[in-house]
């Protein structure tokens, strides 16, 4: 079982994890409605040129062009018998980069959301869909990867069904929600009973990401360090501002300069890893991390603080900031904040499910 997140943990106050990898895979070619993961075979030199771009930045960890991976996901592009094949290839990429660069990081195995609706509310059994996330879970060990690292999710079942999948791998588990829906996930979790899933599952590390912007995300991290064990490791990858079409394209509208403010206050929010994720190039995260060695340790930030450096934030979540967790404190009809993405860096087609 490999040590090495844990060991750099140990080492260093922080880490900086990598940007996005759909958008920015976007830039290179890859179109719409695609599944990434086949470029891991149809073009690997894609791949590899996004990761060592964010090396190059600086980055302690680098995902894995994974995170469509399970048999439920890539089914929709008839790849669900390929499930090995192409984990394996996301992670080798990954490996071979990571250990071309001259000097440790670690490789994290994408695992993102299989895009259906576990039971009680779906059709998904909680069982298959762990033995989908431990399918995939073994082809990124095989392929390299150091750590296993849960993303994106939004239930209870699903996220705790990845876990259980990625146990069976032996390797460390790290896992992130996406509090994207005033102050909640899109199945109503707060970033609280987030904190009871880390402690319960002992998770080498859990935290934030995607959402709706900086400003959020960092709120859900005062929220999820204000019910955390103080030795919790606390995960923090925003997207890069918000979504917008411009001239039929999609861009986000953070700044490198907005990105630098965001590692700042993620730091002082309790976060270890800080990261981005969608819109987040090598140009936003070198700026992170340039922004992360000059940090001056300041206060956990509050509401006012938050909105005052990076926008505004939802009722919901100011209304956890006070302490207030039920949904009638926070649930503000119009507070929702905008959803950007369907898959890590990805914009998230109308109407779909938030996967």
């Amino acid at each position: 079982m490999s040590d090495r997140l844990e060991r750099l943990l140990a080492e260093r106050p922080w880490l900086l994890a990598d940007g996005a990898t759909g958008s920015n895979l976007f830039a290179m070619g890859l179109v719409s409605g695609d599944a990434p993961e086949l470029w891991n075979v149809l073009h690997p030199d894609r791949v590899a040129q996004l990761h060592r771009s964010f090396l190059d930045a600086g980055a302690d960890i680098i995902l894995t062009n994974s995170f469509g991976g399970t048999r439920y996901r890539l089914k929709l592009h008839h790849a669900d018998g390929r499930v090995h094949e192409l984990n394996v290839a996301a992670a080798r990429i990954a490996r071979e980069q990571a250990d071309a660069c001259g000097r440790e990081v670690v490789v994290a195995g994408s695992i993102g959301p299989t895009g259906e609706i576990l039971a009680p509310l779906g059709p998904l059994a909680p069982e298959h869909a762990e033995q989908a996330f431990a399918e995939q879970a073994a082809a990124l060990a095989a392929g390299g990867a150091d750590v296993l690292w849960i993303e994106t999710m939004s239930s209870r079942e699903e996220v705790e069904a990845a876990i259980m999948g990625a146990r069976s791998t032996g390797l460390p588990v790290v896992s992130t929600l996406s509090f994207d829906t005033n102050g909640r996930t899109m199945m109503s979790l707060t970033p609280a009973e987030f904190a009871t899933i880390h402690r319960t599952h002992g998770l080498l590390a859990g935290g934030s990401n995607c959402g709706v912007g900086p400003s959020e995300l960092v709120a859900s991290i005062v929220n999820l360090a204000t019910a955390s064990e103080p030795a919790a490791v606390l995960v923090a990858k925003s997207n890069c501002g918000i979504p917008q079409y411009v001239d039929g394209v999609i861009r986000y509208n953070g700044t490198p300069e907005l990105m630098g403010i965001y590692a700042g206050l993620a730091r002082d929010a309790g976060a270890r890893i800080i990261g981005g994720c969608c819109g987040t190039s090598a140009e936003h995260l070198r700026a992170m991390r340039t922004a992360l060695l000059q940090h001056v340790p300041g206060p956990r930030p509050d509401a006012e603080l938050i909105e005052a450096r990076l926008g505004t934030i939802t009722a919901g979540a100011r209304a956890q900031l006070k302490g207030l967790h039920d949904r009638a404190s926070g649930a503000v009809p119009g507070a929702v904040g905008r959803r950007s993405t369907g898959r890590r860096g990805a914009p998230r087609p109308a109407g779909a499910p938030d996967a």
